[in-house]
């Protein structure tokens, strides 16, 4: 199947949110999802983006049975370790099911890798859910190693009500 990975655009970001929403029910956690193609147009694509997309498109003869040409995308952004330098954090990588086993997915991190690449980053990261054994195995084969495993580190996340604590702000004692 032919498929080509292009930079996403502002236009592109219904359709993300389309995907993103598909990602949240797979990884049954739908309800998570708060943000809109509004905000996601605002936050990548002013003056001073907080992420970069690409997007996995096909041609109109192969679209998906809902009529979609845009199959897949990823959500990336520059980080920076202070041990290795410049990094490259990968927030989603999605494929929608019809379309995997496809070369897609492949693709779209080969390209994320090659960003990465270009700009002198030093490694790349992203987390994966536990239980997600097939998405696990796809980043083993492709190189990637499991950081809580061979080093220990965990993920950790302060949001909500704990994030406004935390800065000073409402339910500070």
């Amino acid at each position: 199947m032919d498929f080509t990975i292009r930079e996403g655009q502002a236009g592109d970001c219904t359709d993300v949110s389309r995907m993103i929403m598909e990602l949240a029910v797979y990884e049954k956690l739908p309800e998570q999802v708060k943000i809109s193609h509004k905000e996601l147009e605002q936050d990548g694509f002013s003056d001073h983006p907080f992420f970069k997309l690409l997007i996995a498109e096909v041609s109109d003869e192969n679209k998906s049975k809902d009529g979609h040409t845009k199959v897949g995308y990823a959500l990336y952004f520059y980080s920076y370790s202070s041990w290795k330098g410049k990094a490259l954090y990968m927030e989603d990588l999605y494929v929608m099911p019809e379309f995997r086993g496809k070369g897609i997915g492949k693709a779209l991190l080969k390209r994320v890798a090659q960003v990465g690449q270009e700009a002198g980053c030093a490694q790349l990261d992203f987390t994966v859910l536990d239980w997600n054994k097939a998405s696990r195995d796809f980043y083993h084969s492709q190189g990637c190693w499991d950081l809580t495993t061979r080093m220990g580190y965990h993920c950790m996340r302060c949001n909500g009500a704990e994030l406004r604590c935390l800065a000073g702000g409402e339910g500070e004692n």
